[in-house]
């Protein structure tokens, strides 16, 4: 094989093994639209700034650290959202993703009550458990709207302005820092 035919085979290859992301661009609006496990319709440009996590299964650890490092002055400030989107195999059948959903709402339910301090710290006494949302992406229906089309696909953390305009992605878990001076 030549140089250059093993070049574009590699190069290809490489290609091929790839997650495919669309090509999201800074500043451009992006009117996701999702169905929580609570059955709550969401949309990325419904007025909330939105951090979206997409994570597989395993990654789920990863999307709380990013909500525990989201500044305080987000956290019960109806203007500001966190939704994570939790991919799965899409070959479950029915009653794998019936089981699915309540494990994603029992954990849902605890992490309401690990926030309820935090809640009554601020002197909030709406339940946080109506701030959490979690999306079970079973079809790859949700991660589609994003151009992601293979099950490799990185995690990530795409935050939003409350119009849908895409302010800052990241592929792994910003700093505090970071989502501070991104978040307005």
């Amino acid at each position: 094989m030549t140089m250059r035919r093993t070049f574009f085979v590699i190069f290809f290859a490489v290609i091929a093994a790839t997650p495919v992301i669309a090509d999201l661009v800074g500043g451009k609006a992006y009117a996701l639209k999702m169905v929580d496990v609570d059955g709550r319709a969401l949309s990325t440009a419904d007025g909330h700034v939105t951090v979206l996590v997409l994570a597989r299964r395993a990654e789920v650890d990863k999307a709380r650290l990013v909500g525990d490092r989201v500044p305080e002055r987000c956290l019960g400030n109806p203007a500001y959202r966190m939704i994570t989107v939790i991919r799965f195999n899409r070959n479950w059948g029915r009653s794998m993703r019936f089981f699915s959903t309540s494990l994603i709402r029992r954990r849902l339910d605890a992490e309401a009550r690990r926030l309820k301090p935090k809640y009554q710290a601020k002197q909030l006494t709406r339940n946080p458990r109506q701030d959490v949302y979690a999306v079970a992406d079973f079809d790859g229906a949700n991660a589609s709207q994003l151009g992601l089309v293979n099950d490799s696909t990185p995690f990530l953390v795409l935050i939003f302005a409350g119009n849908g305009t895409l302010l800052k992605d990241w592929t792994d878990v910003p700093s505090a820092e970071e989502l501070a001076t991104t978040l307005p």
